[in-house]
């Protein structure tokens, strides 16, 4: 890939191969971002030709899994933005718990750490029993490590201080057991947790829910695509739910605003029409 423009007029091809062979739609993603990171791939794995790199991702399906791997962004911790979750505990959740069942979406969860942390809060308000949290993500492999609750000891002090000024009550180190390098989540956590596929981009709403996260996802996607995954958000929510999103995103100018009011605090709306 010589110049700017080959680059782009290769990674368009490349990008239309893969709605094409196996249905993931890319168009509406950031387009420097995503370039970038294609780009980087190819660059990565020293292939001869862009041909050759196009060739392999159409036809080998373990090595579409690392494309994807490498395309789509996994950035996640637990109790990430503890002032979020905060709210979380105190506000939202003792709300919901007066619902005989709570039904949560968390859309793009990557490896899983944001629903073990409402997981355990809910555990904590003694609502885990009557809540289904369903976590999905565009990238399978991600959920595969989700669901094996697992994460990595060198992590366990940041988590542990997230939890803490979160507004955790218990022991952290209660909710896992340490193995070596890995702390393994209690079974607890996952028994109320269903890790799935959805794409934002081209997938449809399969639930209504009382609360939708969806933190740090929609930055990557350019503004038409945010106005379609807002509206998936709206149709997923019932009436007086709520929904979360990350630090850099917001509801206001979308074309559902009016439908929403916003908590004072935090990055969250509550629909009211």
């Amino acid at each position: 890939m010589n110049s700017t423009e080959d680059r782009d007029r290769h990674v368009e091809t490349l990008l239309s191969d893969v709605l094409e062979v196996y249905g993931y739609d890319f168009t509406g993603y950031s387009k420097a971002s995503l370039k970038r990171r294609v780009v980087r791939l190819y660059e990565l794995d020293r292939f001869v030709s862009f041909a050759e790199f196009r060739y392999k991702i159409r036809t080998e399906p373990a090595y579409f899994k690392r494309f994807m791997e490498q395309i789509t962004i996994n950035v996640t911790e637990m109790f990430r933005d503890p002032e979020f979750y905060t709210t979380l505990r105190n506000e939202i959740l003792p709300h919901l718990g007066t619902y005989p069942f709570i039904r949560i979406w968390i859309a793009g969860c990557s490896t899983g750490e944001e629903a073990y942390s409402v997981a355990i809060f809910l555990k904590e308000l003694n609502l885990l029993h009557k809540s289904l949290i369903y976590a999905t993500d565009i990238n399978a492999t991600v959920l595969e490590t989700a669901a094996q609750a697992l994460i990595p000891m060198s992590k366990m002090k940041l988590y542990t201080e997230n939890y803490i000024a979160a507004g955790g009550t218990e022991q952290f180190s209660d909710y896992y057991s340490a193995n070596y390098s890995l702390g393994k989540l209690n079974d607890e956590l996952k028994r109320n947790i269903i890790f799935s596929t959805h794409n934002l981009v081209s997938d449809h709403s399969f639930n209504e829910f009382q609360l939708i996260l969806c933190r740090n996802v929609l930055i990557y996607f350019d503004r038409p695509l945010q106005s379609k995954v807002f509206e998936l958000f709206d149709n997923s929510l019932e009436k007086f739910g709520y929904l979360a999103l990350g630090t850099k995103e917001s509801l206001e100018f979308s074309t559902i605003s009016k439908n929403f009011e916003r908590n004072t605090t935090r990055k969250i709306w509550r629909k009211t029409q």
